[in-house]
């Protein structure tokens, strides 16, 4: 396993540094002189951003100072998503870069053709071109002797014409014209540069700005009458850490509020960090407001920040954890499971303990972080299961990895019997950034088939 590991860890390391020195030569190496202030900036800052993303990824799980981490989590996350998207961007340029120089190429040519001084008249003095009946042979031979300019000849109206019509013949155009190439590497990166900035810049602004309601309906087997209509305000993957603080858990807050609900589900994911540093950033969730009060259930980023205190931390706000426990709400069943990240202490899901003895002519609502224990809800009867975790990507093209990994990574799907609705989450992890998987809180409205 160490092995595997060291491999892994290697292979990871190689592939950054060869991102990195790809990045750098469009960007630095190809658009700046040997010497110059602009490659010196370049130079530092291509070896100082991945140290500061190495010590953002480092330092959240080896017990730096929480100030510390602040310091390097913005300029070393922010830099995750830049290389990714930088890189990106290079790489469509290599395909424009070679159609670029052609174009350039072309046009050069054709000034310079067009530019070229008319050929002069032939003077008084100059002999005219031999007659048309003379031989060919003939013909050659003055107009190559004429050229030559041999010992005694005279110059000639073919050797005339001919050092003419090689004057007027445009230059061959050359696509490794120097300063062609520097003015094509300089369109390439700036492009490329302004699109990846650009797509980073959009999709923190995304994340900060805080979470978009959605609303869906789900038709519930066995939820009476009396329920048709019931609202839970789902939210997931909050992330509260060295980025996102107070301040983004009251924007969360305020927009579940501003729904009405009747239950709130935390599913999972609240927190990068201990109790210590971020019990005041979770503070506001006391604030929520639902008639039949609030729930959590733990995710896997929980049990790298200290579980057991963060279920006393949330119950102490007001919520209720569900660690494998049910309730009954408003005439349906309401379930939650640990995270399977908790089996590595002893605490992971337990279906058996959650949903082995109910009546399952009930509806049921089962609020499990990750959506991968879909088939043990299956198998348990479940109705409706809540779930997050994904982020939707929250990169792309990282939802085409999310979802070889999860059965689905973002919206709703059945399973048999059994609904999954999977939600993209309300915060983000690592870069305070989203591309293509906008943050989001859920309203599930369950309608009753008798209703």
């Amino acid at each position: 396993m160490v092995v595997v590991f060291v491999l892994v860890a290697v292979a990871v390391l190689a592939l950054l540094v060869g991102v990195h020195r790809y990045v750098w030569r469009r960007l630095i190496g190809d658009t700046t002189a040997k010497g110059s202030l602009a490659r010196r900036t370049g130079t530092v800052a291509a070896f100082v951003l991945p140290l500061l993303s190495i010590g953002a990824l480092v330092s959240s799980r080896s017990g730096v100072p929480f100030p510390v981490q602040r310091v390097l989590a913005w300029p070393g996350y922010l830099w995750l998503a830049a290389l990714l998207y930088l890189t990106l961007a290079l790489l469509v340029g290599e395909a424009v870069r070679p159609l670029l120089r052609r174009l350039l190429a072309r046009r050069t040519a054709a000034t310079d053709a067009a530019t070229e001084p008319a050929a002069e008249p032939a003077g008084p003095d100059t002999e005219p071109v031999a007659a048309t009946d003379a031989p060919a042979a003939a013909r050659t031979t003055t107009t190559a002797t004429a050229t030559a300019g041999g010992p005694g000849t005279a110059p000639t109206g073919g050797g005339a014409l001919t050092d003419l019509a090689q004057r007027a013949e445009p230059p061959a155009p050359s696509v490794a014209d120097p300063s062609r190439r520097l003015f094509v590497s300089r369109a390439v990166g700036g492009a490329a540069a302004l699109a990846g900035l650009g797509t980073v810049g959009y999709g923190t602004y995304g994340v900060l700005r805080g979470p978009r309601t959605k609303r869906i309906t789900v038709r519930l087997a066995g939820l009476p009458r009396s329920a048709h209509g019931f609202r839970i305000a789902m939210v997931s993957d909050i992330h509260l850490g060295p980025i996102l603080g107070r301040a983004h858990t009251r924007r969360v807050v305020e927009a579940i509020n501003a729904t009405g609900p009747d239950l709130v589900a935390v599913v999972g994911d609240l927190v990068d960090g201990s109790v210590a540093d971020l019990g005041t950033a979770a503070e506001p969730l006391s604030g929520l407001e639902a008639r039949h009060g609030s729930y959590f259930v733990t995710g896997n980023h929980e049990y790298f920040s200290g579980a057991a205190e963060w279920v006393d931390h949330v119950r102490e706000l007001g919520l209720r954890p569900l660690e494998n426990a049910r309730v009954e709400v408003a005439g349906f069943d309401l379930a939650g499971v640990n995270d399977v990240a908790g089996e590595s202490e002893g605490q992971g899901p337990d279906f058996a303990r959650a949903l082995g003895d109910r009546d399952r002519s009930r509806a049921s609502v089962l609020l499990a972080h990750q959506p991968v224990v879909i088939d043990d809800a299956v198998e348990y009867g479940v109705g409706l299961q809540l779930s997050g975790h994904t982020h939707g990507g929250q990169l792309w093209p990282g939802n085409l990895l999310a979802e070889l990994a999860n059965p689905t990574v973002a919206g709703y799907e059945r399973y048999g019997d059994t609904q999954l609705y999977v939600s993209r989450g309300a915060g983000a992890w690592g870069p305070p950034v989203r591309v293509g998987a906008p943050s989001d809180i859920t309203v599930v409205e369950l309608a009753s088939p008798l209703a």
